[in-house]
């Protein structure tokens, strides 16, 4: 590609500067918009508000090389673009549903500063026919008539590994009506050398809402068999292992442990029952993974209380504090909600995180737990560790020390992180998802 496409990205989170950082890595010129002042302050000054393994060195690296900017103005972004994507926060509402209030102001900012044709892509993760909405906003509020088209452009961006996801995709889906706004979306993705598939802008919005769901329900079919296994003295991970070999299921996702989390799986479920239910179709599968879901962490706490009897002035380390390793997002964490369990009932617990722990420290309803600096000073006098998020920092570590830092050697894995054998070795009471508990030799 000769000359980079002017492109403007709306909303600057986990979704927006991980697209606007790749794709001016590319060689695109882009324009990232946020309403926050101090968020466009700090991206200025080179500070990156979240963490993403590789994101802070694309974003200086695009910066210094003039193809990567940052504003508050959507009419600047409006003005300086060919295409602009809404990449803005879609939160879930109480009864399921998705608040779409951020989608339509931007839809509406933007229809108020056009003035030229412009492609306009939902980038966000929204229910199936929200493209519609957006049109028809743009429409309403476009006081010159400027022509424009709506594209869904779904993201598939797993946190953590979100640059490499994006540089080097399983695939593109654009959803359009328009050849003239296809043509411009393939421009755009030419360098990235991945499969294009083109679709209505319907069955874009619904693939992924299908896909999340989908991973969410092999999450729960291998956790709902970890409970057989358990019962059975069966070993989960063996069982994984022989289900994912057959190249039709394969083994990404049968990962046992305490349950999903995160700021997708959780509310992309939710919407999903929400909007087949509005259809007329209800989706009842998927409350059943909500269900299961949710039973895992209340039965991985059940063997807590059951080993420990009661946890009320129980000193107890949990590692892990974020949704997933490799990132710092706390959201729908179930590691947060273990450690708010333990704390209602009288536990004294210490937590430690390799990147959660300032976003941590701002929850309510874990402020009573002792913020370490590290595992080990976590670990410290402990009568219990759980582990609850599988930093590689914690598989790293040297188990024989953690031994010596504990009052009494039990540990709770809600992610299977160690092998049974080598804990029992060292001399670990140890307890883990879908496999037998092991007392040292």
């Amino acid at each position: 590609m000769q000359h980079g496409m002017n492109l403007a990205i709306v909303g600057s989170g986990y979704v927006g500067l991980v697209t606007g950082a790749c794709f001016a890595d590319v060689g695109h010129n882009v324009i990232c918009v946020d309403n926050d002042p101090r968020k466009i302050e700090s991206l200025r000054a080179g500070k990156v508000p979240i963490y993403e393994p590789g994101l802070e060195e694309l974003i200086h690296r695009n910066v210094a090389a003039q193809r990567l900017r940052f504003t508050g103005s959507i009419k600047e972004g409006v003005d300086h673009s060919q295409i602009i994507f809404i990449a803005v926060p879609t939160p879930p509402q109480p009864d399921g549903s998705v608040d779409l209030s951020f989608i339509e102001k931007v839809a509406r900012e933007i229809a108020g500063v056009l003035t030229d044709y412009r492609v306009i892509v939902d980038k966000s993760t929204v229910p199936v026919k929200t493209g519609e909405k957006v049109a028809e906003s743009i429409r309403r509020y476009n006081r010159h008539g400027a022509k424009f088209d709506v594209v869904s452009n779904p993201e598939f961006l797993r946190e953590g590994c979100a640059v490499a996801d994006l540089m080097q995709p399983d695939r593109i889906v654009i959803g359009a009506q328009s050849e003239h706004a296809i043509d411009l979306m393939k421009k755009v993705y030419e360098p990235f050398m991945a499969p294009i598939l083109v679709t209505d802008v319907n069955s874009a919005e619904l693939i992924k809402h299908a896909a999340n769901s989908f991973l969410a329900l092999k999450i729960s079919y291998i956790n709902a068999v970890s409970a057989i296994c358990e019962a059975s003295g069966a070993d989960i991970e063996k069982v994984a292992d022989g289900i994912g070999m057959d190249r039709r299921i394969g083994r990404n996702f049968l990962n046992a442990g305490i349950g999903y989390g995160g700021s997708c799986f959780p509310k992309d479920i939710a919407a999903f029952i929400t909007i087949s239910e509005q259809l007329g179709v209800p989706f009842t599968l998927l409350k059943e993974v909500q269900r299961i879901n949710a039973a895992q962490k209340d039965r991985f706490l059940k063997t807590i209380r059951d080993t420990l009897w009661v946890l009320r002035e129980k000193h107890i380390a949990v590692w892990g504090l974020t949704f997933k390793p490799d990132t710092d997002d706390i959201r729908s964490s179930v590691a947060i909600d273990l450690v708010a369990d333990m704390l209602r009932e009288g536990a004294h617990v210490s937590v430690y995180d390799p990147k959660g722990m300032e976003r941590a420290c701002e929850v309510a309803a874990i402020k009573g737990a002792r913020f370490c600096e590290s595992a080990l000073d976590a670990a410290e006098g402990a009568e219990a560790l759980v582990i609850s998020t599988e930093w590689s920092e914690f598989g790293n570590i040297d188990l024989a020390v953690v031994k010596e830092k504990m009052t009494t050697p039990i540990v709770f894995d809600g992610r299977n992180l160690f092998d049974p054998t080598t804990m029992a070795k060292v001399g670990f009471r140890y307890h883990s998802i879908g496999r037998a508990p092991l007392t040292p030799a």
